[in-house]
């Protein structure tokens, strides 16, 4: 099989804000879509062994942050290639709260969506969650991220949890 045809799909760049309790936590998703526009609903796929993961399972509600090419890239390192269950992933990424108490990115970012789970579909590592969005909130007008504008531009890393990881 060449697998080289699904890399050239495309894909944006975003952060998975969480609240666990009084915790902010978080990770890096690649793998998001909008499936319908009434109402409002979106697919995002998230790795099992990302604590993220365990806490959409638990809480059923989170946010979806749409990078743009400004951001920094170490946003992504933060949130992305470490552990939520070691540090605070929003200690060192500027961020807002939105008055459910999920943070969100603001540094650059295009805007961010508000997100209530409303089904998930187990697909072998990750589980595909559908929300419905409750809010939306632009923040910029800057050019989305793209996963190819990563990798090409930003000459960023694909951790091994990322549905799109390549290995070595």
């Amino acid at each position: 099989m060449d697998m080289s045809v699904l890399w050239d799909m495309s894909y944006g760049v975003y952060a998975v804000g969480a609240l666990d309790g009084e915790r902010l936590c978080g990770c890096i998703a690649n793998s998001a879509m909008q499936i319908s526009v009434e109402p409002p609903t979106i697919a995002v796929s998230i790795n099992k062994e990302n604590f993220t993961h365990e806490v959409l399972t638990r809480t059923g509600r989170f946010t979806l942050s749409l990078f743009s090419e400004q951001n920094a890239p170490l946003d992504i390192t933060y949130l992305g290639f470490q552990s939520g269950r070691e540090r605070d992933k929003f200690a060192k990424v500027e961020h807002g709260i939105t008055p459910e108490g999920l943070p969100f990115v603001t540094d650059n970012a295009c805007g961010y969506l508000s997100c209530k789970v409303i089904g998930s579909a187990d697909c072998h590592t990750h589980t595909v969650f559908l929300a419905e969005v409750t809010d939306a909130v632009r923040l910029s007008d800057n050019k989305p991220m793209t996963y190819d504008y990563y990798h090409k531009v930003i000459k960023g890393k694909t951790p091994k949890n990322a549905p799109t990881y390549q290995g070595k």
